[in-house]
């Protein structure tokens, strides 16, 4: 029934849950000033996670996304969002740079835990046994009003995103990231990866990736592009073990699923904002 009921959603909301159109956007601090951009450090309760992408609304609130468990208080075997507690919504949350095992880096900004799949699939007693509380796994933190200018929403390195969501990604599909752990040493905004993708889950709500690297305890959060620059997902777990992909692989939950979630449950305006420079590959 839940599937149903999230099939049904995604219909009813059509093209433009899936669409990075929409509300206008504010006025963007140049890249090469900005302070808060995707991959930047987002330390909660001490928890150090990476940023994915920028979102705005009709009310022109600034969000910035990371994963819902970054926010979680239980430990990394605990990755059911429908039962694992959270920090409460109006939690603060730091971005930073440069934070490493021995420094939590340089503060460059603050924002406002207030919105977490995790909490919103609690609230509505969501069944711990549906793969909706393995995948989706989604927070967005609202950016303080005194740090709004220091923000850019285009990916480093990579630019865009270019819009929302899209078809539906097949094996071997290539994949385009940042990781920015405090476990690497972190620095600026994080470092380039590429990786490609498994196989999609059965459930429909996300993949099991692999990427040069491996993503690690500190990227999680982080975003996906697809070869087009659009935004597909956001990095979730980390598996270890002998199996399809090699010994260590990813998950990511498909994005675009999990902003339609949320402008249900939670802001029917939530916007993704595009980059305001282009994708490329190199």
């Amino acid at each position: 029934m839940q599937r149903v009921l999230v099939v049904l959603l995604a219909l009813l909301l059509g093209v433009s849950a899936f669409s990075g159109s929409g509300a206008a956007a504010p006025t963007w601090a140049p890249v090469s000033t900005a302070k808060i951009r995707p991959g930047v450090q987002m330390y909660t309760a001490g928890a150090q996670c990476t940023a994915n992408f920028v979102f705005t609304d009709a009310a022109r609130n600034v969000y910035v996304g990371y994963a819902a468990h970054c926010a979680g208080k239980g430990d990394s075997n605990d990755v059911n969002g429908c039962t694992t507690p959270s920090n409460p919504l109006g939690t603060t949350v730091e971005f930073r740079t440069g934070g490493t095992l021995f420094s939590a880096g340089a503060l460059v900004g603050r924002g406002t835990l207030v919105y977490s799949s995790w909490l919103a699939m609690q609230r509505r007693r969501v069944s711990h046994a549906s793969p909706l509380c393995l995948w989706n796994d989604f927070a967005l933190v609202r950016v303080s009003a005194a740090d709004r200018g220091k923000v850019n929403p285009t990916v480093p390195h990579w630019g865009g995103p270019a819009s929302l969501g899209g078809p539906v990604l097949t094996p071997r599909s290539p994949l385009y990231t940042l990781g920015n752990s405090s476990l690497r040493f972190g620095t600026g905004f994080g470092t380039a990866k590429t990786g490609s993708v498994i196989r999609r889950d059965a459930s429909g709500y996300g993949y099991q990736i692999k990427k040069s690297g491996g993503g690690i305890p500190g990227d999680s959060g982080s975003g996906f592009l697809d070869a087009r620059g659009r935004a597909r997902g956001v990095l979730s777990t980390l598996t270890i073990g002998l199996g399809i992909g090699g010994l260590v692989t990813n998950t990511i939950g498909d994005l675009g699923f999990e902003v339609a979630w949320a402008r249900q449950v939670w802001l029917r305006s939530l916007t993704l904002v595009p980059g305001t420079q282009p994708f490329r590959t190199s």
